[in-house]
């Protein structure tokens, strides 16, 4: 990597690979600005048209929650027993539900 590049900010590519599907996480690459990430994006990670849709965040602009702490942070949904499927009775005429 030369020396320009190392100034330029780091962007996270997420290629959605056709309609109705959901964009994925493609990898990451350096760019000095958004129009320059997608276009490098583009050149990189569709070259034989995988692709219909790109997305490219600034890395520094994506937080994440923390995997030690997954325990604590998705413990409260689990005493929420509505939200499970299985708490609902459905009547006989309802189908392919």
């Amino acid at each position: 990597m030369d020396r320009k590049t190392e100034q330029w900010p780091l962007w996270e590519v997420f290629i959605r690979a056709r309609q109705g599907l959901d964009h994925k996480h493609a990898g990451s690459l350096y760019a000095a600005d958004a129009a320059m990430a997608i276009e490098n994006a583009r050149d990189v990670y569709t070259r034989r048209n995988e692709g219909i849709s790109i997305w490219v965040v600034e890395s520094k602009f994506i937080h994440a929650s923390n995997p030690d702490e997954s325990a604590s942070l998705y413990d409260p949904a689990n005493d929420k027993i509505f939200r499970h499927p299985g708490f609902y009775h459905l009547p006989d005429e309802l189908k392919n539900i």
